[in-house]
């Protein structure tokens, strides 16, 4: 399998290089020349199937040789080590919780595969590998635990002063050893403009070698989709017609998913539910893209004016507007009404949700006013504890930290402060 550049510049590269480099150097992320349905006989039988078989057979297309079988079926066991559930609220509307991973958010699942991915790649290369990754909160905490004590992988994670949560901001800023953190005077849009920056500056890629572990990667981004077929799984005997919601930022799950329906998951339809950084949700009204300064919000990991990946969604649907149209709906929402949702599903169904699962809620409630007969699955992409003063704040209970949380709360917080993109070049030349 290899992958060429969405911005047509690039020589196309296989599986292992797309995923060192990170980013084609024309600027561009990779996706793949090809995508192989699989055969209706494997969706037919998914019952019969583990995790680690369904993800197996799902991402060993885009792997091709580059990792041998058994070494890829290792990293997938290895990655995929927690649970999925899935918990119903009502008639027609579940949550599949993503949360129960090392750092109980989502992103465990892209992170833990890339690391090991890359681990295995450079066992034999003596140059060291420095990963950067901007987060607006969960994403760096998991890349961090990902990744930590990977031999030959240093990390360095930008993140934004003041718009990620405490515990957030503990996870990726206490771990030490191969993993730094950089806080940074600006929003996670600036942050994603220093690493792409980075990447084709080339007095600095001339002296080290750099990737990315944000969605952009392909490492990163494609394991997602094995989410979805987790959930088709739990639910197809039952529900025919499966629409997800997916709370969204830089875009990178819901491409995932949109992946899983080319292989064949009989997905019904996708919702992009958006907090008030809405410029897909504006898009799909006006055809008019049109990225906006970062609106900072109770959801703060989907606090994204530019998403990365919506590039490959419109690659997906071969920038077809109307095909788009047919497969996603979106909605956007605000604090206030994301406050309303956490509240109504403690109150109406005992459920303790965080800001972004809440946002994903509120997309299933839109999409069944148009569509009251459809079955919706919304994300629940981090633990409520990781966003502890907004939910106490709303169902006015407090809550139990788990043990994932309680082991970082004690430890002090390292973090270098960066204002402009020469700062950060400092700090990665010295």
């Amino acid at each position: 399998m290899n992958y060429y550049s969405l911005n047509k510049n690039a020589p196309a590269v296989s599986f292992k290089d797309a995923v060192i480099k990170g980013l084609a150097p024309d600027k561009g992320l990779y996706f793949p020349e090809s995508i192989t349905p699989l055969p209706k006989a494997f969706f037919d039988n998914i019952d019969n199937l583990s995790h680690s078989e369904i993800a197996y057979e799902a991402i060993r297309q885009f792997v091709s040789s580059d990792i041998p079988e058994d070494i890829l079926k290792s990293i997938i066991e290895e990655t995929l080590s927690f649970d999925f559930p899935i918990v119903e609220l009502s008639e027609n509307i579940s949550t599949l919780e993503l949360f129960h991973g090392p750092t109980m958010a989502f992103k465990d699942v892209g992170a833990r595969f890339m690391a090991r991915c890359l681990g295995y790649f450079n066992q034999n290369n003596t140059n060291e590998v420095t990963v950067l990754v901007a987060t607006s909160g969960d994403t760096g905490a998991a890349v961090a635990h990902g990744f930590l004590r990977v031999k030959g992988v240093k990390v360095i994670i930008l993140y934004p002063s003041g718009k990620v949560s405490d515990i957030q901001e503990k996870q990726l800023t206490t771990l030490g050893q191969n993993i730094s953190a950089l806080e940074i005077d600006g929003t996670f849009d600036d942050c994603q403009t220093m690493v792409k920056t980075a990447f084709s500056d080339e007095s600095l890629i001339s002296k080290m070698q750099l990737t990315s572990a944000n969605s952009i990667n392909v490492a990163r981004w494609l394991p997602q989709l094995f989410y979805f077929m987790f959930a088709y799984k739990k639910l197809h005997r039952k529900h025919k017609d499966i629409v997800f919601s997916v709370p969204s930022g830089n875009f990178g799950n819901l491409c995932a998913g949109m992946m899983a329906q080319q292989l064949g998951l009989p997905i019904k339809h996708f919702i992009a539910s958006n907090n008030e950084n809405n410029v897909v949700t504006e898009y799909l009204k006006t055809r008019l893209y049109n990225p906006k300064p970062t609106v900072h919000t109770i959801s703060n990991a989907m606090d994204v004016g530019n998403p990365s990946n919506f590039i490959r969604i419109q690659e997906i649907y071969k920038n077809e507007f109307e095909t788009l149209k047919d497969n996603v709906s979106s909605f956007s929402f605000s604090d206030a009404e994301t406050k309303a949702a956490m509240l109504e599903m403690y109150s109406n169904y005992n459920y303790v949700a965080d800001p972004h699962g809440a946002v994903g809620y509120l997309g299933c409630k839109a999409y069944l006013e148009k569509n009251p007969n459809e079955y919706c699955v919304f994300l629940e992409t981090a633990h409520p504890t990781k966003f502890l003063d907004v939910v106490e704040d709303v169902v006015k209970i407090k809550q139990t930290l788990p043990h994932q949380i309680q082991s970082v709360m004690g430890k002090e917080k390292v973090a270098t402060t960066i204002s402009t993109y020469e700062d950060f070049k400092s700090y990665l030349l010295e």
